[in-house]
């Protein structure tokens, strides 16, 4: 006899994780830090180690209360999870069920239809535009009266394009007040372009204090390196925050995760330093795809979309063949995450392979 299990799982795919690479490869198939932890935050974990017989606290205050005076929001907004993927689940199952809607672009962040559907809710998916950017008004034009929730995912992932200030708050502004728009923030810190903000705020949060319908979020798992210990955090209306502490997960994040973030945002200065590595990481690496003639992207993440279409797989065998592993999306594309130098380097050695190979052959049809 065959269990039963509920119904619609079978539209649900399960996420897929970056594929894990050899020893010695280059991973970039994950959007890690190519940096190891900080000393200073290796020690703050090694000093709570020895309490992790305990529950941690659910309420995390210590880093709860440092978001909160960082941007200027009272305490009660602010909600942490396991990721910003768990927080975007809170989200979700906090406005929307069965019969509602969820719209986002696609491609974008692969686990938002999954995560719909999981809720009970639709996902309405709204083509990126030439340009592979949002096309806020094939959004705006989506909305229904059964629509509860907007991401606009900025920089958004896979590609790395942005939405700038402006247009976003004319979008934000456009969109009734009655249906969440979440600006999912997760590659913020990496943004060089128009939307950039020093202090790696994001225009979210800027949005955030002056519209009542804006959530942001935020993670510590890409810049600051904690992507093993899964925690990022939310920023929403007071009543929104309200009902995600109704749906997580108990104890979702641990006292040893909540302590990294802790001592990761004592360590900025240092933190910094290693965003403008991989930034410059990811420059170089645009301009070694294109030179290649790859159709690499514009970045403003730290990875690089090659929408490479019917040869996204090639290319992803190109890269296999130099000990380099990305994320492949057959048909569509390839996304690269911007590693380090050495990285880099080998990702650049592949494609010239490649090149002298194909020189090589086409000398011998000669």
């Amino acid at each position: 006899m065959t269990l039963p299990a509920r119904r619609g799982l079978d539209a649900i795919p399960t996420y897929r994780q970056g594929r894990p690479a050899a020893p010695g490869a280059s991973k970039l198939s994950s959007n890690e830090s190519p940096h190891p932890p900080l000393p200073s935050v290796i020690d703050a974990v090694r000093e709570r180690i020895e309490t992790i017989h305990r529950y941690p606290n659910m309420a995390a205050p210590e880093i709860i209360g440092r978001l909160a005076e960082r941007y200027g929001v009272d305490a009660a907004q602010v909600t942490v999870g396991a990721g910003s993927v768990e927080l975007a689940a809170q989200l979700i199952h906090a406005v929307a069920g069965e019969g509602d809607e969820v719209i986002f672009a696609w491609r974008s962040f692969e686990a938002y239809p999954s995560l719909v559907r999981i809720a009970g809710a639709t996902p309405v998916q709204v083509p990126l535009d030439a340009d592979h950017r949002h096309d806020l008004d094939a959004m705006l034009a989506a909305i229904t009266p059964q629509t509860r929730l907007i991401f606009v995912c900025n920089p958004n992932n896979p590609t790395g394009t942005v939405v700038g200030p402006a247009e976003l708050e004319a979008f934000v502004a456009a969109v009734p007040r009655d249906i969440l728009v979440v600006i999912d923030e997760a590659y913020v810190h990496f943004d060089r372009s128009e939307y950039f903000d020093d202090a790696h705020a994001g225009a979210g949060i800027h949005l955030l204090h002056r519209y009542p319908h804006v959530a942001v979020l935020h993670t510590f798992s890409k810049a600051y390196g904690l992507a093993g210990l899964r925690i990022g955090y939310a920023i929403a209306p007071r009543e929104i925050a309200d009902s995600q502490r109704k749906v997580a997960i108990p104890f979702g994040v641990t006292d040893l995760a909540q302590t990294a973030a802790v001592a990761s945002l004592d360590a900025e200065d240092e933190l910094r330093e290693r965003i403008a590595e991989v930034v410059t990481q990811r420059e170089r690496l645009v301009s070694v795809l294109q030179d290649a003639g790859w159709p690499a992207v514009a970045s403003e993440a730290n990875f690089v979309w090659v929408p490479a279409g019917e040869r996204a797989i090639e290319l992803d065998e190109l890269l296999q063949a130099g000990d380099v592993v990305v994320r492949t999306f057959p048909g569509d594309g390839v996304r690269i995450s911007s590693g380090s130098q050495e990285d880099i380097d080998r990702v650049e050695r592949a494609l010239a392979a490649s090149t002298v190979s194909s020189t090589t052959a086409e000398e011998a049809r000669a």
